[in-house]
């Protein structure tokens, strides 16, 4: 059996429809024409060795097409070779237009490096016409006068083109206003110095050459803010006076320990001494033994003897009740 000349004809317009869609997708016609209108000679078999290189036609003849009509005088060569090291070549494209414009000279390769180099061209064009302020975080400085004064600082910047290959970001220009101005405060006498003039700090930082080695040209320095802080220099007197005064204690704390351990030891030699004299009055009844045994002491002599102890003993009784009897005196 044949098949229904209506099935054969859906399967035919099937078949067109998908082999003329492979066809434009792989051949880019459109672009093609769209490329012969603007007047970009651009062969059909190049978009095709495009496609086999794994470029995208439209990448590169749009761009083209935009060069074509700002008079850049760009091969497709060009815009391919930057497109295949991995540029985004519309954005250069961009770039050369606005910098033809506002007669910035730049060329495509200095441009093509400036892209691969991670930085947007664009903006960088854009930046030298329409200069960037970068505001400053808050430095705080301390003048001669121990006085903390708080500053902040609004820089207007441009780009550089010739220096944005190997050229320090805004991060290097912050850190050397901030270095400015805290050597300005620190050498100011007093900090009301800073607060009367502060477009000195403006003077100094200026005539340091701060945009040396960056990408950019700093076009001014304006004092955005001055603010006084702590006493700085107060603080620390305060605090080295507290140190001072906790060194002193513990110089005061090891001198009474050392007087008080020397207490002790005078108190253990007294015992010491009383212990001795305790020994040696011991000694005594034996040595008066001996006496009498030996005759050297008589029995009225021992006599005389204890008379002579009791009564000392009596005068002592009678010396410690006269004492205690007379009144304290107010």
């Amino acid at each position: 059996m044949g098949l229904d000349p209506m099935v054969m004809s859906v399967v035919v317009i099937a078949l067109a429809i998908i082999v003329l869609s492979v066809f434009f997708s792989f051949f880019p016609f459109m672009l093609w024409i769209s490329a012969l209108a603007s007047g970009v000679r651009v062969g059909i078999f190049t978009l095709v060795a495009m496609r086999l290189r794994r470029v995208t036609p439209s990448r590169i003849v749009n761009p083209q097409i935009k060069a074509n009509k700002a008079g850049l005088g760009l091969n497709i060569n060009q815009l391919e070779s930057h497109y295949l090291a991995g540029g985004n070549v519309d954005r250069v494209v961009n770039a050369l237009i606005a910098a033809q414009r506002a007669d910035i000279p730049l060329g495509f390769e200095r441009a093509a490096a400036i892209d691969l180099a991670g930085r947007d061209v664009l903006q960088a064009v854009q930046m030298s016409v329409n200069p960037r302020v970068i505001e400053t975080p808050i430095v705080a400085a301390v003048a001669k006068d121990g006085i903390e004064v708080k500053v902040k600082a609004r820089v207007t910047v441009r780009a550089n083109i010739d220096r944005l290959v190997g050229g320090a970001g805004e991060e290097t220009i912050i850190a050397r206003v901030g270095e400015g101005i805290v050597t300005t405060v620190g050498s100011s006498n007093s900090h009301k110095d800073v607060l009367e003039n502060p477009d000195m700090i403006s003077r100094t930082v200026l005539g340091k050459g701060l945009d040396a080695g960056t990408a950019f040209e700093i076009l001014s320095i304006d004092i955005a803010d001055v603010d006084i802080g702590k006493n700085i220099g107060a603080q620390l007197q305060t605090e080295q006076a507290e140190a001072d005064k906790q060194i002193a204690q513990a110089k005061a704390e090891e001198r009474r320990a050392m007087a008080v351990a020397q207490e002790q030891e005078m108190r253990a030699k007294v015992v010491e001494m009383r212990a001795r004299v305790v020994e040696s009055e011991s000694q005594v009844p034996l040595a008066m033994a001996d006496a009498l045994k030996s005759g050297k002491l008589g029995v009225m002599d021992y006599m005389n003897l204890k008379n002579l102890d009791a009564d000392t003993q009596m005068r002592s009784s009678i010396g410690k009740v006269n004492d205690s009897s007379k009144p304290e005196k107010e």
